[in-house]
């Protein structure tokens, strides 16, 4: 079947009776790649008979074999939403749909379970519905699911940097075709970034895959390809055409999920996805590569809408055109790191510290360290385990402490030659434990702060009675751990202050603040 029949095949399925379910209308959603035919409560999604280079669709054969992985792959993350593959039959202008595959069908497709459009997180990030809980679930979600896929197997190229670079150099040779109107000017710059940050990176793309970061991801992570269904998460349409574009470090996921909300204009979110994703997964190694995935991405979707264009035609093409041309925009931003700058969070618990450091580096930019979630992690425990001892024993005996402390200057130092900003959330009682990070900044030639978090005792305790009993949190702290941290308090002395930014947590601005001075 040649692209004018497949077509004349969904002119076909658009009549509700030709569907073995009860179907009283159908709706057709055309992608680049895909028709998707929305058929009562389900969703028959057929691969298009058409080759892009990077995707080829055109014989029935790799059709078939596509449906066949689009249901494994989907399973992973949907395994309620990605009923069966299904199998037409009869020619197509009366085209017979049966349920599983088969032999001698004239097309495939996939068979899914339909869900209200507007619940699609793209949808609700444009009307200010999505909610915060939906990026906390997803950057959760997307931990757990590569934790849970094996490594690349030992003797294979997923992941090197060959594999790396193909689909990134294959990429500037498919928007040269589809996106003449471009900039040329533009797309040279940034394929001359792309190779010089390539060759820098080189060896670090090599240890990651060493270390088992590359796996077999969703590859096509944006909000486009998921939905919040009353408080669920929904992820689907996992890359089925292409292994190379699956196989791939997990850094460049989450590269593609923060770009696409950085585009979408949700600066606070695509932060907040960034920071939670490394606290639940520790891959702070996956920072460094950001800006060269975020950059890829992005001209990848660029190429897309320029593909969509050259589909289209009037206005619909002309919207696309600029579409291709904000995204080409966005990779050139996506280059520069915002800066190294280390800010330490200082104070007593419960005095607002990790309320603080969210806010900032939403507003701001920046990976935060909590102490809470490194100390237990470096004892193999999960951020929501309990781990609470008393004052000096346990993962809070002095020892323990300095390993933790140790462990997020390690953290700090990589994340600062990253370019990036670094929030370090602990209570940093001691004059010694914020020297440290002092001349790590003054090393890393560096702004540096301390953001010195202050409120009542009577307030401290009340509070850490109160998250004690809702539980949900990294800190194991109590109130006899506070009575301990109000006897050794060293406050910040008079040859720190240049550095300080007093905040009260009773306050929403802070009492004093001054600019990051140098280290």
């Amino acid at each position: 079947m040649n692209a004018t029949d497949q077509q004349q095949l969904i002119r076909a399925l658009r009549d509700p009776g030709r569907y073995p379910w009860p179907v009283a209308r159908v709706r057709l959603i055309e992608t680049h790649i895909s028709y998707l035919l929305l058929a009562g409560e389900r969703v028959l999604k057929i691969k298009k008979a058409l080759d892009l280079g990077f995707v080829d669709g055109s014989t029935l054969a790799r059709r078939r074999h596509f449906c066949a992985e689009e249901l494994r792959l989907n399973r992973r993350l949907a395994p309620e939403h990605y009923l069966d593959t299904a199998s037409i039959a009869g020619n197509a202008v009366a085209p017979e749909i049966h349920i599983g595959d088969s032999d001698g069908a004239i097309e495939y497709a996939v068979l899914m379970r339909r869900f209200p459009q507007s619940a699609l997180m793209d949808r609700l990030l444009a009307r200010g519905r999505l909610p915060a809980a939906a990026i906390h679930r997803l950057a959760a979600s997307v931990a757990a699911f590569h934790r849970a896929q094996p490594p690349a197997p030992a003797g294979s190229r997923y992941g090197d940097l060959a594999a790396v670079a193909t689909p990134m150099r294959e990429n500037f040779r498919q928007l040269a075709q589809h996106g003449r109107y471009l900039p040329a000017a533009a797309l040279t710059e940034l394929e001359a970034w792309t190779e010089a940050e390539l060759a820098q990176r080189a060896e670090l793309i090599a240890q990651r895959r060493t270390d088992g970061h590359v796996r077999e991801c969703h590859g096509d992570l944006h909000l486009g390809n998921m939905a919040w269904l009353g408080g669920e998460l929904l992820v689907f349409d996992a890359i089925d055409f292409s292994p190379e574009l699956r196989w791939i470090d997990t850094a460049s996921e989450i590269a593609f999920t923060a770009m696409d909300l950085e585009y979408r204009g949700a600066i606070a979110p695509a932060r907040h996805f960034i920071n939670d994703y490394l606290e639940h997964s520790g891959d702070y190694g996956a920072v460094a590569l950001q800006s060269l995935y975020r950059c890829y991405r992005a001209l990848v979707r660029a190429k897309i809408s320029a593909i969509q264009a050259a589909q289209q035609g009037g206005d619909a093409a002309a919207a696309l055109r600029e579409q291709a041309a904000a995204y080409l925009a966005l990779a050139q931003r996506c280059r520069q790191p915002p800066g190294a700058q280390l800010s330490i969070l200082c104070g007593l618990s419960g005095s607002g510290k990790s309320r603080l450091a969210a806010a900032r580096l939403a507003a701001e930019g920046g990976i935060r360290l909590r102490s809470d979630v490194e100390r237990k992690r470096l004892f193999g425990l999960s951020a929501d385990s309990d781990a609470t001892a008393a004052p000096g024993a346990g993962l809070y005996s002095a020892e323990a402490s300095r390993r933790t402390y140790a462990r997020l200057l390690e953290l700090a130092n990589a994340l600062l030659a990253a370019g990036q900003p670094v929030f370090v959330d602990a209570t940093f009682l001691h004059r010694s434990e914020r020297d440290r990070f002092r001349a790590l900044a003054s090393r890393c030639g560096c702004p540096f702060r301390i953001l010195h978090t202050r409120a009542p005792p009577a307030l401290l305790r009340r509070r850490i009675r109160r998250r004690r009993r809702s539980g949900g949190d990294a800190s194991d702290a109590t109130t006899a751990v506070l009575e301990q941290q109000l006897a050794h308090f060293e406050p910040p002395a008079a040859d720190e202050q240049a550095f300080v930014e007093l905040v009260s947590s009773e306050r929403a601005e802070p009492i004093r603040p001054v600019p990051a001075s140098p280290a």
